[in-house]
Order: structure tokens, then C-alpha cells, then sequence
């Protein structure tokens, strides 16, 4: 008899926690009806009173930990229906690689062009003050004999050079 009590409360939670998974709409003749299946089709949305919980909401499992790639994650959040095979999450990875292979060859190309770009522009500069100082300057003609530079060669290298420099340099 001292459980009695016990017992008591736990049919009553029992009870209360059926009673969660019960559906209660009105009927075409206007009377309340309680089942745990849905209304027939057909009833009208204003005569459902009641809903249980898991009809009124969704709940989405995303897998987590070691297993579990971002790619994963990401698709798994999809409606079951339409939930990607493995093969289909196979291709996504390999196409995240090759779209982050490409990226690091683009950007690896952009730091060789600003590295040959800063390489020009010093000796540009270089060449630029070796014009400018009054050294004699001299080049190898089509015969391959060494031609100093007149004054007239030398203004035109000149300005040619900070042209070069305007446009490189920046």
C-alpha cells in the first residue's frame, strides 16, 4: 500500500504524456474528436484545435565530429528527401579542392607578377640613375661592335625610362 500512491502519479504521468500525441479537431457534425492519427483529409484547418508536437515542428539531425566534414554538415541540412548520396558529397569535396587548388595557383601567379613587377621597377630606377649621373653609356650595334651613347640617345633613353617607370611602378 505505500507504493500505491507512487503508482498513482506514474499512470497519471503516463496519461499526460499520451495526451501530448493526441490530435483533437471537430467533426462535420460539429463534435470534438480525440485520436493519435491526423484529422481525415479534407477537415478544415480552423476545426484542428490540436496538434501533437511532432506534427507541428521539424527536426534536423546535422552528424558531428570526426566523420563529419563541412561538406557534410552543409547538405545534411537538406530536407530528407532530397539528401545526397555519397558519390554526390565525393564530388563536392573534389570540386572545394580543385576550386581551392586553383585559387592558390591564382594567387601564387599574382605574387610572382608583383615580384617580377618590383624587380623591373629597381632596375629601371637603376638605370634610370646611371642615365642621369653623366656616365658614358655605350651599346652593342648590329655588328657587334661597342657605340657609346650620344647626348641626343641619352634624353631619349631618359625619357623612355621614366616612361617605363610612370606605367611599372606603382
Amino acid at each position: 500500500m505505500r507504493h500505491k500512491p507512487l503508482f498513482v502519479a506514474f499512470i497519471g504521468l503516463m496519461l499526460t504524456a499520451s495526451a501530448h500525441a493526441q490530435w483533437k479537431w471537430r467533426d462535420a457534425q460539429g463534435k470534438v474528436q480525440y485520436s493519435d492519427r491526423p484529422p481525415p483529409s479534407g477537415t478544415p484547418e480552423k476545426d484542428i484545435l490540436q496538434k501533437p508536437l511532432s506534427a507541428t515542428r521539424s527536426i534536423t539531425v546535422v552528424p558531428v565530429g570526426p566523420a563529419a566534414s563541412a561538406a557534410e554538415a552543409a547538405v545534411s541540412a537538406k530536407p530528407a528527401a532530397s539528401a545526397p548520396t555519397r558519390a554526390e558529397l565525393d564530388a563536392a569535396a573534389r570540386q572545394k579542392q580543385e576550386q581551392d587548388r586553383e585559387s592558390s595557383k591564382q594567387k601564387e601567379e599574382e605574387r610572382r607578377a608583383n615580384e617580377q613587377r618590383r624587380d623591373n621597377c629597381a632596375r629601371a630606377q637603376a638605370h634610370l640613375r646611371g642615365l642621369q649621373n653623366g656616365q658614358r653609356i655605350t651599346r652593342i650595334n648590329d655588328q657587334g661592335e661597342r657605340v657609346y651613347m650620344d647626348d641626343a640617345q641619352r634624353l631619349a633613353e631618359v625619357e623612355r625610362t621614366r616612361t617605363l617607370i610612370t606605367t611599372d611602378c606603382r
